[in-house]
């Protein structure tokens, strides 16, 4: 039973893990990418350390070959004068120094590989880097278009959408009864109650006084009246 509770847990945190990754993942994915670019500017320091200590090493070499070359010199004008002490303390002091040259050499071989080594990490990182970034962009420009769909989703779970709602209330206006027209069918409903309609169609067949003034009663009256 405890394995089995254990087991749950577990599995419990690694859900709640997951979603809160889900949740500041593009908070993740900045600070990674500050994390990356911190390592990056080390890294920077330490191949400026390295080609610094490549360059002293180099003018190290080249001030032991112009001392062993003028050290040679002067032991071989030892020699063609006869003076072997001398040309023995050279010669002692040119070995001595041709064994450090050599260790130099050696030294200034392994710091070009590093340096080439660590200048070629460096440019990609620095790619990476580039393509996290534009990853970034692209993951904001995703999480704002699910969120955009996200809140137009529970809107319509909760019930009609905006323009859902707007259509409704669009077709609830037009489908109104117009009140001009509503009030001409009660006229007519009221005429047709009284009868009033059944005369004015008789006087209007020439059965009967019109009950109603027309124009050509109007022009009647007036030529009468002069």
């Amino acid at each position: 039973m405890f394995s089995t509770l254990k087991t749950l847990i577990t599995g419990a945190n690694a859900r709640a893990e997951e979603q809160l990754r889900d949740k500041y993942s593009i908070e993740l994915i900045d600070q990674k990418i500050r994390e990356a670019e911190g390592n990056q500017r080390a890294a920077k320091m330490t191949l400026a350390s390295l080609i610094q200590r490549q360059r002293s090493e180099g003018r190290q070499v080249a001030t032991l070959e112009g001392r062993i070359a003028d050290l040679t010199g002067r032991a071989t004008e030892a020699l063609a004068a006869q003076r072997m002490d001398l040309a023995q303390s050279a010669a002692t002091a040119i070995a001595e120094m041709e064994n450090e040259l050599t260790l130099r050499h050696e030294t200034v071989v392994r710091l070009e590989a590093r340096v080439l080594q660590l200048r070629q990490s460096l440019e990609t990182a620095q790619r990476r880097i580039t393509d996290l970034k534009q990853g970034a962009v692209m993951a904001r420009a995703t999480r704002r278009e699910q969120d955009i769909q996200r809140r137009l989703n529970q809107s319509q779970s909760l019930g009609q959408s905006p323009m859902e709602e707007a259509e409704g209330l669009i077709d609830r206006v037009l489908a109104q009864d117009d009140p001009f027209e509503t009030g001409q069918i009660l006229r007519e409903i009221d005429n047709s109650l009284s009868n009033s309609d059944v005369a004015q169609d008789l006087a209007d067949a020439g059965f009967g006084t019109q009950r109603r003034s027309t124009a050509a009663d109007v022009l009647t009256r007036l030529r009468q009246q002069t």
